[in-house]
């Protein structure tokens, strides 16, 4: 179950290449991904701020501190979280497989989990496959790498952008996992994100916190943050584009934006159980954090978003959503609608609203719901899904 239609089309990107492969540890579907990175590329990773943090991810950043990586090694079906000192080794043991067949050192190999929580990584499962992944390593995999992290997602992520600058062609192409479990706080369960352009890791590291700022940290489906957020961006320079001119820069930050907003509402097109895509906004407001707090409030609500569900125009539940907002607001100034269909005016129900007006809106698989303060100019977006019976199903029988 998934909302609109989703895109398979992607450009190569120079300098990587990339396979996935079944190991067994879901059934038969794909389930290990390499990455394959040209010597002199650069990589920027944001990760999450759970205290929970999983051991790929504690060992990635330190991998990522001490060197420049060369692959990355993506396993689903275990998050190898609260796996404590066994799952750290668990974790570097893959690295090190993977090093002794590519000739590399281990701090080069980033390793990446996502599934089931608290249970020992599969190490020999994952170890048994990297001789044939490195033999499958092409530069056309992107389909098969998205495919291959995911967990309950219904159908791959994937974007890219192709576009010129200084007279010569930059490519972008991304990829994402994630369904459930999604207020990211900084990315989303995975992405992976390579580019043909040249750039050092520090500014690329300050391009892919702007752009996650306001794709990613702009997702929620259940207001729960992964053990395992991860979201990477390779530059591999293969182009010869330096990112380091402000032009090409500021041209290839409005690209990469886009391209991670279209990965972040597919993770909320794909959230489990989803049959509507809602956008909230919050507009007029006095600042970013007051227009973000009321959207979250209202985008997280179990209340909204089960009358999402049953297409019920119920504004009340809007109001006590936004009543529950640590913010300073004068409620006598709010407007609120859903689509173009007025509900509240002057903190009040319209007087031209109708039950009927505002059912025929909510039916639609695309709902935009629009909260005007009247305080300021300062305007924020959340992006979310409804809670349908099928949520409560896929979470009940995770493990079953």
């Amino acid at each position: 179950m998934a909302v609109g239609e989703a895109n398979v089309d992607f450009y190569n990107v120079s300098g990587v290449r990339l396979a996935a492969i079944s190991a067994g540890i879901i059934s038969e579907a794909l389930d290990v991904v390499l990455f394959e990175f040209v010597e002199g590329s650069s990589t920027a990773g944001i990760f999450t701020q759970s205290l929970f943090a999983a051991a790929p991810v504690i060992l990635g950043k330190e991998h990522l501190e001490r060197s420049t990586p060369r692959y990355f090694l993506v396993n689903s079906g275990n998050a190898n979280a609260a796996t404590g000192d066994l799952g750290m080794a668990d974790a570097l043991d893959c690295c090190k497989a993977t090093s002794q067949l590519t000739g590399t050192r281990p701090e080069q190999i980033l390793p990446f989990s996502t599934g089931v929580i608290g249970e020992r990584l599969p190490v020999e499962k994952i170890t048994a496959v990297i001789a044939e992944l490195t033999e499958n390593l092409e530069e056309g995999n992107w389909l098969q790498a998205a495919t291959g992290i995911m967990t309950t997602d219904t159908r791959p992520k994937i974007a890219s952008r192709r576009f010129e600058v200084a007279g010569a062609s930059v490519t972008i192409t991304g990829i994402a996992k994630g369904a459930g479990m999604i207020q990211p706080n900084m990315a989303t369960m995975l992405s992976y994100i390579a580019t043909d352009a040249k750039c050092d890791p520090t500014l690329l590291k300050e391009l892919l916190m702007g752009a996650a700022e306001k794709s990613f940290n702009r997702i929620t489906v259940d207001s729960d943050t992964s053990t395992n957020d991860s979201c990477m961006l390779t530059a591999t320079g293969a182009s010869g584009v330096d990112l380091g001119v402000d032009a090409t820069r500021a041209i290839f930050l409005v690209e990469l934006t886009s391209l991670m907003i279209e990965l972040a509402q597919g993770v909320i097109r794909d959230a489990e159980g989803a049959t509507k895509f809602v956008a909230v906004t919050v507009e007029a407001g006095p600042s970013n954090d007051v227009c973000l707090e009321i959207a979250y409030a209202i985008a997280n609500s179990p209340l909204m978003k089960t009358a999402i569900f049953a297409s019920d125009a119920n504004w009340g539940r809007i109001v006590m959503a936004i009543g529950k907002a640590k913010v300073d607001i004068d409620i006598k100034k709010l407007d609120i609608y859903i689509g173009d269909v007025c509900l509240m005016s002057g903190g009040g129900k319209a007087p031209d609203y109708t039950e009927a007006s505002g059912a025929k809106v909510m039916e639609d698989e695309e709902i935009t719901i629009t909260v005007r303060l009247n305080a300021g100019d300062c305007q924020q977006t959340v992006w979310t899904s409804d809670l349908s019976h099928e949520y409560v199903r896929i979470n009940a029988e995770y493990r079953t």
